[in-house]
């Protein structure tokens, strides 16, 4: 899942972005300022998702539909119009198990943060590990990581990860045994992990072999530090932004690609609720219930479009370019 971003790098020096400061810039941004509002109320819907689903009185697993008469047809189709919204199932009931959607898309929106934030986290911290050793050290160990990137990104990812998510899964399971909750989560993870930390290895790759040449960096060396005390209070300072850039863009994208997994049947399984699998449901029984499909639609195109215009404005706010346009 590469995720690509160019940040202006400083001339010289730590660079230090005060976080009162990024604030303010973002809020000035109306963009910016909308699509922050739009991921904090996201995030907040997750972390109260428990509280919400228990003031409202359902939860996500439980099969309303078939367990009270009167709400399903007899081929599993919600009964009442628009997929069965009443005052009781207020975005309706999901056909044929006859889940409530509402609480579907809470949840849902738990497991995809998870798995996002795990992935942008890993992905971030080789990105950085192998990103800023090969860019400092340069000579042999930067030609073969330039040949080991080239090979892995020849790769045709999405297939990539079909194949190794079962593999992943028959590995860590034993046959016959029912996988754990937490197996999907951490198979996910790994498999996102896998390529997605290429693009920023290769980002910060360039950018501290322009760093390592700098006045400051040569000042540190004449001065007797050590290679630990350059990398970290050096070059890492210097190429913060492109961290912070680079896992606010990841974020999306893994959801999407989650999300995408899930659709295809290789990602979350039942019965946790997911945002692919429910978009999966939806585009099987479009016709005769279209209201289904358009929750977790709308709700993933929203979380999308506000991150990346997220991330778009943080760009902005850290261009030092930024106020001059």
């Amino acid at each position: 899942m590469a995720v690509v971003d160019t940040v202006p790098v400083r001339a010289a020096g730590p660079a230090t972005t005060a976080a009162p400061s990024l604030l303010r810039r973002l809020l000035r941004d109306r963009v910016g300022a909308a699509a922050l509002a739009v991921v904090l109320l996201f995030l907040l819907l997750a972390a109260a998702a428990p509280l919400i689903a228990a003031l409202y009185g359902r939860n996500p697993v439980e099969h309303y539909g078939q367990n009270a008469p009167g709400l399903l047809s007899d081929g599993g189709l919600p009964m009442l119009p628009n997929g069965g919204i009443s005052g009781d199932f207020w975005f309706g009931l999901e056909p044929g198990l006859g889940r409530d959607v509402f609480t579907q898309l809470l949840y849902g929106i738990r497991t995809s943060l998870l798995i996002a934030f795990a992935a942008a986290a890993a992905t971030t911290a080789l990105g950085v590990l192998v990103g800023v050793a090969v860019g400092y050290l340069g000579g042999i160990a930067d030609r073969l990581f330039g040949f080991l990137a080239n090979v892995l990104l020849a790769f045709p990812t999405l297939l990539l990860l079909l194949a190794l998510g079962p593999v992943i899964e028959s590995r860590l399971v034993d046959p016959g045994t029912a996988e754990p909750e937490w197996m999907q989560f951490l198979v996910l993870v790994l498999v996102f992990s896998a390529f997605g930390w290429i693009p920023l290895a290769l980002s910060l790759r360039a950018a501290v072999r322009s760093l390592r040449e700098r006045d400051f960096v040569q000042s540190a060396r004449a001065q007797g530090a050590g290679r630990r005390h350059v990398v970290v209070h050096e070059l890492l300072p210097n190429v913060r932004s492109q961290l912070l850039v680079h896992a606010t863009m990841a974020v999306p994208t893994y959801v999407a690609s989650e999300a995408a997994l899930s659709f295809l049947g290789v990602g979350i399984a039942e019965p946790v609720p997911d945002w692919g699998r429910m978009i999966s449901r939806g585009s099987e029984v479009f016709r005769a219930d279209p209201t289904y499909l358009v929750f977790p639609g709308v709700a993933l195109l929203l979380f999308v479009i506000a991150f990346n215009l997220l991330g778009d404005a943080v760009r902005d706010a850290l261009d030092p370019r930024a106020g001059a346009r």
